[in-house]
């Protein structure tokens, strides 16, 4: 049991270039299996396509705060945060929901710098997350992702 505990802890860290692979799969992963309740399969395919520009990715993560979360074995989430407080990505493998992850990075994420706010666009599948820890809906709005209609929400939490 406690080998068992020990193989599953999870930790953070911060970004490192050869993870990006790692987490465009686990991105791809976690908004088909996680968000298939909210958005149908062809707009799952459209936000998550199999084929990312890996470059880009890697890009933006360094250019962010990027944090990682990690087991022993295996990556179980990340997000990243931009220098104005643009909460940019937050996901969680489908394996890992509901096991303080996200309450975690967005936490780390949130105090990275001294922000006055934090904003965040939430899929519907995030939105009662968001909302849970103080951010408010500024504008629901439709956005097209390689020719198909998301819905998504504009979030902004004050923090000083």
């Amino acid at each position: 049991m406690e080998e068992e505990k020990r193989k599953d802890a999870v930790r953070l860290r911060p970004y490192r270039p050869e993870d990006c692979r790692a987490l465009a799969a686990l991105f791809y992963q976690t908004v088909h299996a996680v968000a298939d309740s909210d958005y149908t399969a062809a707009q799952r395919a459209a936000w998550a396509p199999e084929e990312m520009d890996l470059a880009r990715w890697d890009s933006t993560l360094r250019a962010h705060i990027a944090l990682v979360a990690v087991t022993p074995e295996r990556y179980a989430g990340f997000g990243d945060i931009d220098e104005t407080g643009y909460l940019d990505r937050l996901y969680v493998h489908a394996d890992f929901q509901r096991r303080g992850i996200a309450t975690a990075l967005c936490d780390a994420l949130e105090t990275a710098r001294d922000f006055p706010a934090v904003s965040v666009h939430a899929s519907v599948t995030a939105l009662p997350f968001f909302a849970r820890r103080g951010y408010r809906v500024v504008r629901a709005e439709y956005v097209l992702r390689n020719g198909v209609s998301l819905l998504r929400y504009e979030m902004k939490k004050t923090l000083r």
